[in-house]
């Protein structure tokens, strides 16, 4: 039963910082790539649907992303959709082509980048105390019960705040790197 909460907890913990990783990739830095049109959907035969099942994205140097697009009459509503989206971009059609340049970041920007980047940091080291406080309340639920000891409930607590710990580092390096990668110019 402890193990069984145990793993759950590890498990949520872990979604939670892949979710903050992949929130993280989607924050423009200067440099391009191609998971920065990730969250970009096209109207495509009356459905919304996702750029990359549409064209193909790719970095064509650090500072250009090049979108080969599969249906040639779809061109329009991509650069629509990218120019409609709130990443500030600015899209080139050549063609079958579109170049999107990515603009070099102000230091203003970048700081403004570092604060959205510290607050998502904050939101997924708030849902993994949460996964721990929701552990620790099924332990205590299972102590009130007397299916366990009070010592097992301290000892699968104390392991539940090492693997809290451990989630919260993960948290910490992944805002190090991602600011790291802001504030390089």
């Amino acid at each position: 039963m402890i193990n069984e909460i145990k793993k759950s907890a590890q498990e949520r913990m872990d979604k939670s910082v892949e979710a903050l990783k992949n929130n993280l990739s989607k924050v423009r830095t200067g440099r391009a790539h191609p998971s920065l049109l990730s969250g970009i959907n096209v109207e495509y035969y009356g459905a919304p649907t996702p750029l990359n099942q549409v064209a193909n994205v790719v970095a064509e140097d650090a500072r250009t992303l090049a979108i080969t697009v599969f249906d040639k009459e779809l061109t329009q509503k991509v650069e629509k959709a990218i120019m409609q989206s709130d990443l500030g971009l600015n899209p080139m059609s050549a063609g079958t082509i579109i170049r999107v340049p990515l603009p070099p970041l102000t230091e203003e920007r970048r700081k403004d980048l570092v604060k959205i980047v510290r607050g998502e940091a904050e939101g997924g080291r708030v849902a993994i105390r949460n996964i721990r406080r929701d552990s620790n309340s099924e332990l205590k639920s299972l102590l009130k019960d007397k299916e366990i000891s009070e010592d097992e409930d301290r000892k699968a607590q104390d392991e539940i705040q090492k693997i809290t710990d451990a989630a919260i580092k993960k948290v910490d390096e992944a805002l190090a790197s991602k600011e790291k990668e802001l504030m390089e110019v």
